[in-house]
């Protein structure tokens, strides 16, 4: 029955003179979201509002499930929407709507009338009044309340007549782009696409750099990443996810420098890499899934270490977060059963038995030195030979 979904948002709401650019952000990611769906969409905007209208037949579920994927909205609003052919008329679609939609028709309910349209014969409140008086006289085990009710009949009076009482949740958030872009480093663990999600979550739009090592990491760990990728693309749009092979940088800082550093010195090292392919790409920041005291290369003092080599500013969505609270939104986004897959990351394959968990950064220059032989040469071969994959839902 129904053939159309107003979209409901809320920050955008706030942004002033600047809202209709959230807003065409939003029809924009709306419109991709939708391109995957069976069937012809219109995307639209009136007076304050937008709307998704059904041009064609369509699988009501596929819909719902991509626009709650959809950030920027805060709720999709199934609605009924009619020409206006009189008030009686209106009193008949919304009685036989509720029939359909609520069939033991035994609820409290409210009637919310909007009238955008200024020229239609009642105002607000007296649709409010009559067609309570309606609903009442054609369900009489239904009641008024206008504080708690079961059911919210909104009618929003406009060139065309509204009609909805069901509002499913969105993602909330800012549309995907408005917030600029960021260089996501993303592993094969729980938490970094959890990062992706949460940043893209503000607006912005994500790309990504994986570091493999093989053969000490092997193809279907980097597939692991890649699909991960995937299931965020989902939210985010397609990822430019770059593969860089660390190996031989791995097996150079094991080889020179004391292996209780080495978790850090490669950290600072993909650090390097990832904001020299951010700069490239024209990010804005870079963006880890690093949450303090998780590990012993996210202790504060870690954290300053690898901190110390980047210009762009680092983003850590996590960093207040518990491991049970990451996880929960790993299980809710679809990671988490692709994030616990069996196969190693570099970083797990060449972690130390007792890593330094307060480094000082002056003694980690100093043993860095120990690379200057060859570590420039190394960085850009593998800069020179990144492989690009495009990640798209």
């Amino acid at each position: 029955m129904f053939t159309s979904f107003l979209i409901k948002y809320a920050e955008i709401g706030i942004k002033g003179k600047n809202r209709y650019l959230f807003e065409d952000a939003l029809v924009r990611q709306i419109k991709y979201a939708l391109k995957k769906c069976e069937g012809e969409f219109l995307v639209h905007k009136t007076q304050g509002r937008i709307f998704v209208d059904a041009e064609s037949e369509f699988d009501y579920d596929e819909v719902v499930a991509h626009l709650q994927r959809v950030f920027g909205i805060s709720g999709i609003c199934p609605v009924v929407h009619v020409q206006d052919e009189g008030f009686e008329k209106l009193c008949e679609t919304v009685i036989d709507y509720i029939a359909k939609v609520y069939p033991d028709c035994n609820q409290t309910f409210k009637v919310a009338a909007r009238r955008a349209r200024k020229n239609y014969p009642k105002d607000s409140m007296t649709i409010n009044m009559d067609m309570g008086e309606a609903i009442l006289k054609a369900y009489p085990n239904m009641k008024v309340d206008v504080h708690h009710p079961d059911i919210m009949l909104n009618i929003e009076i406009r060139e065309e007549i509204y009609i909805y009482s069901v509002i499913l949740p969105g993602p909330g958030g800012m549309p995907v782009g408005t917030g600029g872009k960021g260089m996501l480093l993303l592993s094969g663990g729980i938490d970094s696409p959890v990062a992706g999600y949460m940043i893209a979550k503000r607006g912005v739009k994500i790309d990504a750099v994986y570091f493999h090592a093989p053969p000490y990491t092997s193809e279907r760990a980097k597939q692991k990443v890649v699909d991960l990728a995937k299931i965020v693309a989902r939210y985010t749009g397609p990822i430019y996810l770059h593969v860089i092979n660390f190996t031989d940088i791995q097996l150079y800082i094991y080889e020179k420098c004391p292996h209780e550093e080495l978790t850090i010195i490669m950290r600072r090292y993909m650090m390097r890499i990832a904001e020299q392919i951010a700069k490239e790409t024209e990010c804005l920041g870079l963006i880890t899934g690093e949450s303090i005291g998780q590990v012993a290369s996210q202790t504060m003092n870690s954290l300053i270490a690898t901190n110390e080599v980047c210009e762009l500013p680092v983003y850590r969505p996590l960093i207040g977060f518990d491991k049970q609270e990451i996880v929960e939104v790993s299980e809710k986004i679809g990671t988490y059963e692709t994030s616990i897959l069996p196969y190693e990351d570099c970083c797990t394959i060449f972690v130390a038995k007792h890593p330094v968990t307060k480094p000082n950064v002056k003694v980690i220059r100093r043993h860095e030195h120990n690379l200057g032989e060859k570590i420039d040469e190394l960085v850009k071969t593998a800069l020179e030979t990144k492989e690009l994959i495009i990640a798209e839902a």
